[in-house]
């Protein structure tokens, strides 16, 4: 089976979140028997650990990533799950994000003849939903049998207009804040009756929204407040409104903690009657630039593709986070992303054989 079947075949599983389509019981199959299987259920999530000792070298290097995809949605030109090759061009659900990075990891893994200590591969079925209980839960679960890898690259879709010209060193967390401004509700006739929240807020909205937070550094971009939602009122002319409730995200980096941002609000909202919480759904990691990992993805994509590549923290949450919270040296290297969860997402053959070519090299020289 050629890279570009098994990928075919991993598109055409219905793997919607936190369903895996039994796709899994395909992948233990496909594996072999040299590789050992460890099933980390929880709940309605599936968790995946394969692993092979080549010898015993304790060093630890692991794929890791996810089998389900978001749902299909409508407008589709093609069957999202029929995986046809159309002018060396496949459309369908999940092919960046990311059964294109699954298919060259398990390829290249199952083909690799010699590597000095251990190969993993670590998946879950639902990274796309909350991921409660994906992969966090296997790493804990490693953690418990002391098995946890030194090193991981997670197969996300990284490179932005050429393939090979980026890769993820971390990530930025996400801070959630949730604000109500409360008021005295009233007749529009009479505001001197009235305490009304978006008057006493209005002056304080420039001072907070798209303040950067930090200054950012080599790795990351400033963390700024987005303001997401503010709505207040009845929904109508002549009375003012008994509250006004905000929403705002910060995807911060390593610079910029929740509790920072707590302190920013607290100050800026002072003389207020304000309720305010925040959540925190991740956390900003970064793998230093001279981790053996970073060096030796470089030098693959550089060899096999010809490619300078960037370090990236751009972009949104993935399951890379988790890695770093163990203290895992993690990347992120895979396909162009342009096209992740939207209809119509595609890839091309040429991608998919360049992204196992790479995984190949890193495994043999790493």
């Amino acid at each position: 089976m050629t890279v570009i079947e098994l990928f075919q075949k991993l598109l055409r599983f219905k793997s919607i979140t936190p369903d895996d389509d039994k796709a899994f019981d395909f992948i233990e199959e496909y594996l072999g028997n040299e590789w050992t299987c460890i099933n980390i259920d929880k709940e309605d999530t599936k968790n995946r650990f394969y692993y092979k000792k080549f010898n015993n070298n304790p060093q630890h290097l692991c794929f890791a990533g996810h089998i389900d995809v978001v749902p299909v949605g409508e407008g589709w030109d093609v069957d999202p799950f029929a995986a046809d090759i159309i002018d060396g061009v496949i459309t369908a659900r999940g092919t960046q994000d990311m059964k294109s990075g699954v298919a060259a990891y398990l390829y290249a893994c199952k083909h690799a003849k010699n590597f000095d200590g251990t190969l993993s591969i670590l998946m879950t079925s639902d990274e796309e939903g909350e991921g409660t209980y994906g992969t966090i839960k296997a790493l804990e679960h490693l953690k418990e049998i002391d098995f946890i890898p030194q090193y991981a690259v997670v197969a996300e879709p990284t490179c932005e207009e050429v393939f090979g010209d980026a890769i993820k060193v971390g990530r930025r967390g996400s801070i959630n804040g949730y604000i109500t401004i409360k008021g005295k509700q009233g007749h529009a006739a009479y505001p001197e009756k009235c305490i009304n929240p978006v008057h006493n807020f209005a002056e304080i909205l420039p001072k907070i929204a798209a303040h950067n937070l930090d200054d950012g550094d080599e790795y990351f971009a400033p963390s700024k407040m987005v303001i997401t939602d503010i709505r207040g009122g009845m929904q109508v002319t002549n009375v003012t409104p008994p509250n006004l409730k905000l929403m705002f995200n910060v995807r911060n980096s390593t610079n910029t903690k929740r509790e920072d941002v707590e302190k920013f609000i607290h100050k800026n909202l002072e003389g207020l009657d304000y309720e305010f919480k925040t959540t925190q759904g991740s956390f900003p990691f970064v793998t230093n630039k001279e981790s053996k990992v970073v060096r030796a993805m470089e030098t693959s994509i550089s060899k096999v593709l010809g490619v300078t590549t960037k370090h990236s923290t751009a972009g949104g949450t993935s399951d890379a986070r988790y890695f770093g919270a163990f203290g895992i040296e993690a990347i992120e290297f895979g396909v162009i992303n342009d096209t992740i969860h939207s209809v119509g997402e595609r890839t091309t053959v040429k991608e998919v054989e360049g992204l196992t070519d790479v995984y190949v090299d890193l495994i043999k020289n790493f």
